[in-house]
């Protein structure tokens, strides 16, 4: 299978994870601490599992080390929301916005790398673009008393649309689409 086809795949996953994850915290995030508890710390611990299969996408990227320092940021990510949960949901918020931030940058990066290469990108830049800003909007607005989890279902929905153009977009850019 070619990278395209692959990193296709890949963003259907993310983009599938990401509506099912808002629509548990829709379901849930009001009325049982512990599954917001656990939504807030699964975020971040898919995206490990989703930078690693990005990583097996690209095996022949001369660089995996902007998918490397994502997954290390997202590990420690993750172990930092189950910390700060257990001062307040506005702490939790707080590291949300920073991993927000430091992997919008990496998704960036990636997307204008990869653009060249592979094409149908534009979608991934302007996530990683959105991704900086919401990820600086959730530090600045934790302690507002009406944003909690469910402030984060938009981050997360717009996450999924981007993945799925991309999907999209790499099935009318790649020159090996119409081949696989």
């Amino acid at each position: 299978m070619t990278t395209s086809s692959e990193l296709r795949k890949l963003y259907f996953t993310r983009a599938a994870f990401s509506v099912l994850w808002v629509i548990l915290v829709a379901l849930f995030a009001k009325t049982s601490i512990m599954m917001a508890t656990i939504l807030l710390i699964i975020y971040p611990a898919w995206d490990v599992v989703g930078t690693f299969l990005d990583i097996r996408a690209n095996q022949n990227s001369p660089s995996k080390t902007p998918q490397y320092i994502n997954a290390a940021i997202s590990s420690i990510t993750t172990i930092a929301v189950g910390i700060a949960l257990q001062k307040g949901v506005p702490e939790a918020l707080m590291v949300f916005g920073a991993w927000a931030i430091g992997t919008g940058l990496i998704q960036l990066i990636l997307g204008l790398r990869r653009r060249k290469v592979l094409g149908g990108q534009w979608p991934m830049i302007i996530s990683g673009g959105q991704s900086i800003l919401g990820g600086t909007s959730f530090i600045l607005l934790a302690h507002d008393p009406t944003k909690g989890i469910t402030s984060l279902a938009g981050y997360a929905a717009f996450g999924a649309f981007y993945y799925l153009l991309a999907a999209f977009r790499l099935s009318k850019t790649s020159p090996t689409a119409a081949t696989n």
